[in-house]
């Protein structure tokens, strides 16, 4: 019997994404809501536990709400909100994080999707503070930008419809209260809050993040090679995952880091680039932001909840 996929908010720029990406699959029954039926709460609650598996597409408040509407053991759940990403009893869907992690989401009923942002610091942060390289509480500063489908469809159409006139670069995170502060936190292993400064960008998807490293502030100076080999390990030791890391980077500028270079792939690499001299160091991470940090993540840990 085919699982059945529901996506509870497949009408938005992640659940339309994953929509498309499974379009073609004749090994699954994706469920959809007739549409005279959508905004029917009723309806909503029958579908969620119709499923074998939900993905919530949804705004926090909706997806804890879509949650409490599920009344059976066997549903389970794939939040692409911030609702659940720091929440007890869920696991953090990021399947390349540790060596066990993927495991860990194959056997949950409840996944929290990681967001686009925290993804990429994560990703060279965690390998360095387990490695002892970092300490936990380093003041951790990253910056980056991202095409401004992360805004979701109000940012989409309002970029759409300025055209040539729409903003080419777009700080925001001002106030340093940016959502995904808790989330970059705990799974990067931090003890105190990083400070997160984003940025849109004029064109659709596709991102960089930045985390730039003042190592001579730490009692003990880690080489750009000590960085590098401690991110590469932990990466070959994953199975099956979507992270590369790039040779030691030695080079003023390198065309590929491109922010669209993995757009509508589940694909990142990252990057680290430093001076011993100076003891300073760079790490980027390059992925889709609609696809490793949205449905592509999303798609990867539904495999992983079936088995495959």
């Amino acid at each position: 019997m085919k699982p059945k996929i529901f996506i509870d908010g497949e009408h938005g720029t992640t659940g339309l994404q994953i929509r498309t990406r499974l379009a073609d699959r004749d090994d699954l029954t994706v469920l959809s809501i007739p549409v005279e039926r959508r905004k029917d709460q009723a309806a909503r609650a029958e579908f969620l536990n119709a499923s074998d598996i939900a993905i919530l597409c949804l705004p926090d408040d909706a997806a804890r709400e879509s949650v409490s509407l599920i009344a059976n053991d066997n549903t389970r759940v794939i939040d692409a909100s911030t609702a659940h990403r720091v929440a007890e009893g869920w696991s953090y869907g990021f399947p390349e994080m540790d060596r066990a992690q993927a495991s860990e989401i194959a056997a949950a009923k409840r996944v929290a999707n990681p967001g686009c942002w925290p993804q990429g610091p994560i990703a060279t942060l965690r390998p360095l503070i387990a490695a002892g390289l970092l300490p936990a509480d380093y003041p951790v500063t990253m910056n980056g930008i991202s095409g401004y489908s992360g805004g979701g469809r109000s940012m989409v159409e309002d970029y759409v419809a300025r055209g040539e006139d729409a903003p080419q670069f777009l700080p925001y995170g001002l106030g340093f209260q940016h959502k995904h502060v808790p989330e970059l936190k705990k799974y990067a292993g931090l003890s105190r809050d990083p400070l997160m400064q984003p940025a849109v960008g004029n064109f659709a998807q596709g991102m960089i993040t930045a985390v730039p490293l003042q190592l001579g502030t730490l009692e003990r100076v880690p080489s750009g090679a000590e960085l590098h080999a401690a991110i590469a390990d932990h990466y070959a030791g994953v199975k099956n995952g979507f992270v590369e890391v790039a040779p030691l980077g030695d080079a003023e500028r390198m065309a590929e880091i491109n922010p669209e270079e993995y757009n509508d792939t589940n694909r990142m690499k990252l990057y680290v680039f430093a001076n011993d001299k100076r003891a300073q160091a760079l790490l980027l991470a390059v992925y889709d932001n609609l696809g490793k940090g949205a449905s592509g993540a999303a798609v990867q840990n539904m495999e992983l909840m079936l088995g495959r």
